[in-house]
């Protein structure tokens, strides 16, 4: 390329950048990257979550520790208000602690908002008391939930009851 030409292309691009409203268009564009980095607000929702009926089955006892599959339905009162039926893999060690994996869609209502949700969830079982964490799945959430991200957990007795919160927000 010529340097005629290189130097046409440099005008031509500076005097584009330069060009009245490019600066607010530059503005917005860095204005807009800023306000998709910045934390949004999060909003803590409380429940009670009770165990309505559960099942475990083991799947594989062949050595220890045994691997369990448990089914659970539990309902939900409080700013968290629904039910939910949950999945769960459960390594079960002899002394009876255990940890788990966990998955459940969530129906209801959320801060007064109806849809549903999948949450996934890591649990401890220790003494007979449940310790756990569990994150909404993006892109998860239906109707009035839709866009919803959150993380929160759960403690509690194993299997009845448990005290849970959920730190969302929406995208």
């Amino acid at each position: 390329m010529s340097v005629r030409i290189t130097a046409i292309l440099a005008i031509f691009c500076l005097s584009t950048w330069l060009a009245p409203g490019a600066e607010s268009r530059r503005e917005r564009n860095m204005n807009t990257a800023q306000s998709q980095t910045e934390p949004r607000t999060r909003t803590r929702a409380n429940a009670k979550i009770t165990v309505q009926n559960s099942e475990a089955k083991p799947y594989d006892e062949t050595v220890s520790p045994a691997l369990v599959e448990i089914r659970l339905s539990e309902t939900f009162t409080g700013d968290i208000d629904g039910e939910s039926p949950v999945r769960a893999l459960q390594v079960l060690r002899n002394d009876r602690s255990a940890c788990l994996v966990s998955v459940q869609r969530f129906h209801g209502k959320l801060g007064g908002r109806q849809g549903t949700f999948v949450l996934q969830g890591s649990e401890t079982v220790e003494n007979g008391k449940i310790k756990a964490t569990w994150f909404v799945i993006p892109g998860s959430g239906t109707s009035d939930l839709s866009g919803l991200r959150g993380a929160g957990g759960f403690e509690g007795d194993f299997g009845k009851g448990s005290d849970g919160w959920l730190d969302y927000w929406f995208e």
